[in-house]
């Protein structure tokens, strides 16, 4: 039913409960995952050492946190790909549905409400409305701290 599974991740990001799901529908279908991690800076607009700088931690904070993910699965025994596309997260991961040939997308999704959901907006749910294919989404909880809490480091 489903050969290839998009699974975004965040640059710098430690925690993401929708690895184990991903994993486990990749288990269950014999499918491909695909990784990928958006980098979205100034980088190609501003110039300067101080942008450049935030650019390089920015994009080495999101090839880490790909490889990591794609080691964890790949140790699980499943067919995984990584990649780092520079880029607006909505677009990225809405090209890579197409360029992955996706036909499922499993994303994590803050259980944000009110004002603060408002304000601060969500990828997951612009993909939903906006996806070809099926968006499974995982809710991830924040603590008051402002740290997601997922019960998975993942």
């Amino acid at each position: 039913m489903y050969d290839d599974i998009l699974l975004p991740v965040a640059p710098g990001s430690a925690a993401n409960a929708a690895i184990p799901h991903a994993r486990s529908l990749a288990e269950r279908y014999d499918a491909t995952i695909h990784v990928v991690s958006a980098v979205d800076t100034l980088e190609h607009t501003l110039s300067g050492p101080r942008i450049a700088s935030v650019a390089d931690r920015v994009e080495s904070g999101a090839e880490r946190r790909v490889e990591t993910v794609t080691a964890e699965l790949d140790a699980a025994g499943l067919d995984v790909v990584g990649s780092v596309i520079h880029g607006e997260p909505l677009r990225v991961i809405e090209n890579a549905i197409e360029d992955t040939g996706a036909d499922l997308v499993v994303m994590p999704t803050h259980t944000r409400t009110g004002l603060q959901r408002v304000l601060l907006g969500s990828v997951t749910e612009k993909i939903v409305r906006i996806s070809p294919v099926p968006v499974v989404t995982v809710p991830m909880r924040d603590n008051e701290d402002g740290r997601t809490a997922t019960g998975d480091d993942a």
